[in-house]
């Protein structure tokens, strides 16, 4: 009897060592990429303009709609459309890194601007105006704070929508039944003496039920609005991080005695959520720092409160010192993929200072133009019910031009949120010792801001596209 053949040694091919699953998924991508690069895309005539905000579909309705019947032409009608924060930041660092497709005209808030300027000049991806707008005598006409964050490095990429100067939104009601005049507040430490004796216990259990502004680590906007007003900056004059100040150890020893202790004075009112609305309609925070467009949001959506609320100027970190700050923004850029930069620069300027926009604005969220020429309008100067008469718009207008500069980094975020742990810690410790006093506070805090300062810079200089000025 034979014995069987035995099969011949072969070596294992590298289809061996993939499983079908793995097969399955490679196979379907493969034809997922056919279609997608063989399917023809639908694309609509004329200029798309992408932006995020609901409320600016009313506000720019009119003004595009005369743009598009003055400009007949199809290659010129705009097609507005609205898309969701997260997918326009998506969509434009897409079309930064990868050269995606992208609208000819995008409007785009001030976090997303930061990272889209994290790489070399040349890959901002977004139509240097610097030039064209100093030549027309653009710049000359806005308010010259609110370019800060549309700039990097020397060069002007947006065009400011807004201003967002801020004032204090107090509860006149509670205020005024104490007798206290809020013309003697020029300080915050002015601020806490003057209306300390609202902070107080309401039920009887020992501890307060009512404090004297809405503030916590957690509120980074906030936080970030205060250290600008008390002249902190975050960045040296070549963009490196610089936070081991002893300015900033100042301001944190400050926020935590606010926080915590015997002297503390604020409570979280989270902004946007129901159970920071029925805090303030209750009178647990007494005040709260309040940009132009968040008036707007609480004449708004929080309708209990008209007639029980005023606006002052923001108390100074120090006598004669500054009664404003700055908080949040928007800008209107260019992208480079738009086939006739003129005809969009033309439509950019038709929709940012037309007085019917300006107005429109105004009354939806009471943000005010950047556009100085623009600020005489009338509708600027009424007497709002809401803030028991107050003309809110003359208001913010007067605090505009002393607004504080941004740095348009795209490291911001990440020193905010380290900045935030340094407060929290710093409250921690003084709980943990039942230590509140200023120096001591001060003391600790510059000790976790030069660890911090350490930290950032190690991560800092791990990004070898952003390259900080010479």
């Amino acid at each position: 009897m034979r014995p069987p053949a035995s099969n011949p040694a072969r070596n294992p091919s590298f289809a061996d060592f993939l499983p079908t699953g793995v097969w399955i998924v490679v196979l379907s991508a493969l034809v997922s990429s056919a279609i997608y690069f063989a399917w023809p895309l639908p694309q609509r005539p004329g200029r798309e303009f992408w932006i995020f905000s609901n409320q600016r579909l009313g506000d720019y309705e009119t003004a595009i709609r005369d743009w598009n019947a003055a400009h007949p032409d199809p290659r010129d009608q705009i097609n507005i459309t609205l898309l969701h924060y997260y997918a326009l930041e998506r969509r434009l660092m897409a079309a930064a890194t990868a050269d995606a497709p992208v609208a000819d005209l995008v409007e785009s808030e001030r976090k997303i601007m930061a990272r889209v300027f994290s790489g070399p000049l040349e890959d901002v991806g977004l139509v240097d105006l610097t030039e064209r707008a100093k030549q027309e005598g653009v710049l000359a006409q806005l308010n010259a704070p609110s370019l800060s964050p549309w700039t990097t490095r020397g060069h002007v990429f947006g065009l400011p929508h807004d201003v967002h100067p801020c004032l204090l939104g107090y509860r006149a009601d509670l205020v005024e039944a104490a007798g206290i005049d809020v013309l003697q507040i020029e300080t915050w430490d002015d601020f806490r003496r003057v209306l300390g004796p609202l902070v107080r216990d309401l039920d009887g259990d020992g501890r307060p039920d009512r404090f004297l502004l809405n503030f916590s680590p957690t509120q980074r906007d906030t936080m970030e609005a205060l250290m600008l007003q008390a002249g902190s900056r975050f960045f040296d004059d070549r963009g490196r991080v610089k936070i081991d100040t002893a300015l900033n150890a100042r301001i944190m020893a400050t926020f935590a005695s606010w926080l915590t202790g015997p002297g503390r004075i604020c409570a979280d009112a989270p902004e946007f959520t129901a159970g920071g609305d029925q805090m303030r309609l209750d009178g647990t925070v007494i005040a709260s720092v309040l940009p132009d467009w968040l008036a707007g949001t609480w004449k708004n959506f929080i309708p209990g409160l008209k007639g029980k609320v005023k606006v002052m100027r923001l108390p100074a970190w120090e006598r004669g010192g500054l009664r404003t700050t700055v908080w949040g923004g928007t800008c209107l850029s260019i992208t480079n993929s738009a086939p006739d930069v003129e005809r969009s620069w033309a439509f950019a300027k038709h929709l940012y200072f037309s007085p019917a926009v300006a107005e429109n604005l105004f009354r939806s969220t009471m943000t005010i133009s950047p556009v100085k020429t623009l600020w005489s309008l009338p509708f600027y100067h009424e007497a709002d019910p809401f803030f028991c008469g107050q003309k809110l718009g003359e208001f913010y207008l007067a605090e505009a031009p002393r607004v504080p500069e941004r740095p348009a980094s795209p490291f911001t975020a990440m020193v905010l949120d380290r900045l935030a742990t340094v407060l929290v810690d710093l409250r921690t410790s003084a709980d943990a010792h039942q230590q509140f006093d200023q120096a001591a506070l001060e003391a600790e805090a510059a000790r976790l801001l030069g660890v911090a300062q350490s930290d950032l810079i190690r991560s800092t200089e791990r990004n070898v596209l952003f390259h900080p000025a010479p």
